[in-house]
């Protein structure tokens, strides 16, 4: 236990959450793999043990606990080697209920906080477009107010939930003109007429429903706009440094599975009369890949301190995303070497892992975007600082 950042609370926590996966989720993986369809009722037994509401206040059913309890939840995630069925607990819980709780207003949050950390409804975060990508101020959906309702039209995709939750949360352009300081966020929910959603078919994360979204003149309430009108892109960016620091969290925890996953398939595998973890290049193999994921979970671990006593770590964030992901993709890599031939059969856990990895990089803002971000702030000087 690190006794820095975990009390013994977190570690009961950690403890139960385990038994908990052991128990109600990892029976059920291997068929939400195939299916690509995660059964109804983990979203309410989810709800029950209260881990959808770790984060929230407990106004509206939540428990009010620090991010390390967020981050036990995480890192447990990603030791089940499901990244599918991880991103759509965790896309929900703090993609889609963060701006729930942050922009809506009491009636939004009891009709769809509540329910959500109950498990009853399962929420989407909809911003990525099929031609802006990590672009969002590029993005063409729009929302024009008429009357008391608003009228959206446009697409999303790369959807995380975008298939089967029940509501979504809709980045939209209120005023066109004015770029990125005319976008607006919207709360809709899944029935609603001229709402579509496709499935995509994905290279991992084959347990999570991944959807192309489309508005065709869908009309909601104005009521449903979520904070002020024209202010989404100070809302989304406000919660990109979370979004980014549990990518990095995710990144380290999947890095540190795959490496144990090996350290044990090497103590019990011999070539010429001698376990390989006895030969010296691949001893040092294993020290290279384990101090690189310490440095990153380390990092990770002081970043999350930082964000939970209120500071705004857009920058550390930022980097926590670009080198967790990317290390934890080079870890992965040569986890599935030590395996030699069985680090590439499916009946071993490293060929999902190397695919489910793969979208770390990619996903809430590509490294590219990622790195132009860090250089505005280290090169440029450039200061960005919180949504007022």
């Amino acid at each position: 236990m690190n006794s820095m950042y975990f009390t013994e609370e977190h570690e009961l926590f950690r403890q139960s959450l385990q038994e908990f996966l052991q128990k109600e989720v990892v029976p059920h993986i291997e068929k939400w793999e195939k299916t690509g369809v995660i059964d109804r009722f983990i979203w309410k037994k989810f709800g029950d043990m209260g881990y959808f509401g770790i984060s929230y206040p407990e106004t509206y059913g939540g428990l009010g606990l620090d991010l390390f309890y967020m981050v036990i939840l995480l890192e447990e995630l990603q030791k089940i080697n499901s990244g599918g069925f991880a991103a759509a607990i965790w896309a929900h819980a703090y993609l889609a209920m963060t701006h729930v709780n942050a922009e809506g207003d009491a009636q939004i949050k009891e009709k769809y906080l509540t329910p959500s950390i109950t498990g009853e409804k399962v929420g989407c975060m909809c911003v990525t477009e099929p031609f802006g990508g990590s672009d969002v101020a590029g993005m063409r959906t729009t929302a024009v107010k008429k009357g008391d309702t608003y009228i959206i039209n446009g697409s999303k995709t790369f959807i995380t939930n975008g298939v089967y939750s029940d509501y979504l949360i809709v980045a939209a352009k209120t005023a066109p003109e004015l770029g990125n300081k005319g976008i607006s966020i919207f709360i809709m929910d899944r029935e609603t007429p001229g709402l579509s959603a496709t499935k995509l078919d994905k290279l991992g994360w084959r347990a999570s429903d991944t959807g192309e979204i489309a508005f065709d003149n869908v009309v909601i309430p104005a009521n449903n706009l979520l904070g002020e009108e024209h202010q989404g892109f100070s809302y989304i960016v406000q919660h990109f440094a979370l979004e980014r620091l549990i990518m990095g969290v995710n990144a380290h925890a999947r890095a540190e599975f795959a490496i144990d996953y090996a350290l044990e398939y090497m103590k019990s595998r011999e070539a010429f009369g001698k376990t390989i973890d006895s030969f010296q290049a691949l001893r040092h193999t294993v020290a290279e890949m384990a101090s690189e994921v310490e440095m990153c979970k380390t990092f990770n671990y002081t970043t999350t301190k930082r964000m939970d006593m209120g500071e705004y770590v857009v920058k550390e964030a930022t980097m926590s995303k670009l080198l967790s992901t990317k290390i934890a993709d080079e870890v992965i890599y040569k986890c599935l070497q030590l395996l030699g031939g069985y680090g590439y059969m499916e009946d071993y856990p490293m060929a999902r892992l190397f695919r489910d990895s793969r979208l770390g990089p990619i996903g809430g803002g590509t490294s590219e975007i990622l790195k132009e971000i860090i250089a505005k702030i280290v090169v440029d000087g450039k200061d960005y600082k919180p949504a007022t």
